[in-house]
C-alpha cells in the first residue's frame, strides 16, 4: 500500500474511532487519548492527521452532516405544500439530533469558537468541507423557503440567512429537548420546575418556523 493510501486509511480510522466515542460517551467524555487508544495508535500520530481538536471534531461533524443531508433530502416532499416541507424538516432535524446528541454537542462547540479562531486552527481544506456540507443541509430549508415565497405562503428577505438562524436556533432548542425540562416562576421569587415532553418541544420549533418564514410575530 502506498505512503498516501495508509496515511488517508489511518485518518479514517481515526475519524471512525471519534465518532464511535462521540456517540457512544459523548463529545465531553471523549479523549484524544481513547480515541488513540481505539485505533492502537500513540496520540502523537492523531496530531500527524489533524491539527488540533477542534480540526478533529470540524471533520467529524462534516461525517454528521453529510448523514444529516442524506435523511433531510428523503424526507423533503417537493410536491407537499412550502408550510408542510419546513414543519417535517424542523421536525426531522431535532429528531435527528435527538438520536444522535454527540452530532448536537459536536456542532455546539464549534459554534462557540469564533469565526477568525477557528480560521487558524482548522486548514483551509477542512473548512471547505465542513462549508459544503452545512451548505447541502441548508440547502434543503432553502429551496422550502423560496418555494414559499414564489408561491406567496412566505414572506422571506434572504432565505439562506433565515436557514442559518433556523439551523443555530434548532441547535440550542436540542438542550431543552434533551434536559425536557422548563423553568417558570411559580410564585415571586419562587422557581419551579415543568416536564416537557419532546414532542411538545417539537410542536413549538414547528409552529415558529413557519412563522418566521411567514414574516409574522
Amino acid at each position: 500500500m502506498a505512503v498516501t493510501e495508509r496515511r488517508a486509511e489511518r485518518k479514517r480510522e481515526i475519524l471512525e474511532a471519534t465518532r464511535a466515542l462521540f456517540d457512544e460517551r459523548g463529545v465531553r467524555d471523549a479523549q484524544i487519548e481513547d480515541i488513540a487508544r481505539a485505533v492502537g495508535i500513540n496520540r502523537a500520530i492523531i496530531y500527524r492527521h489533524f491539527s488540533g481538536k477542534e480540526e478533529l471534531f470540524a471533520e467529524t461533524l462534516v461525517g454528521y452532516l453529510d448523514e444529516l443531508d442524506k435523511t433531510l433530502a428523503s424526507a423533503d416532499d417537493m410536491a407537499r405544500p412550502p408550510v408542510d416541507r419546513l414543519m417535517t424538516l424542523a421536525e426531522v432535524f431535532l429528531e435527528f439530533g435527538a438520536g444522535l446528541p454527540a452530532f448536537v454537542d459536536c456542532a455546539q462547540a464549534l459554534l462557540r469558537r469564533r469565526g477568525d479562531e477557528l480560521m487558524e486552527e482548522v486548514n483551509e481544506r477542512v473548512m471547505f468541507d465542513l462549508g459544503r456540507s452545512m451548505a447541502s443541509c441548508l440547502s434543503h430549508v432553502v429551496a422550502v423557503l423560496e418555494a414559499g415565497v414564489a408561491s406567496g405562503e412566505f414572506n422571506v428577505r434572504d432565505p439562506d440567512l433565515l436557514a442559518n438562524v433556523f439551523y443555530t436556533q434548532a441547535l440550542g432548542v436540542m438542550n431543552l429537548a434533551t434536559l425536557q425540562l422548563s423553568v417558570r416562576e411559580q410564585n415571586p421569587g419562587l422557581p419551579a420546575v415543568d416536564a416537557v415532553p419532546f414532542d411538545e418541544v417539537k410542536a413549538l420549533v414547528q409552529v415558529a418556523a413557519v412563522a418566521m418564514a411567514r414574516g409574522t410575530a
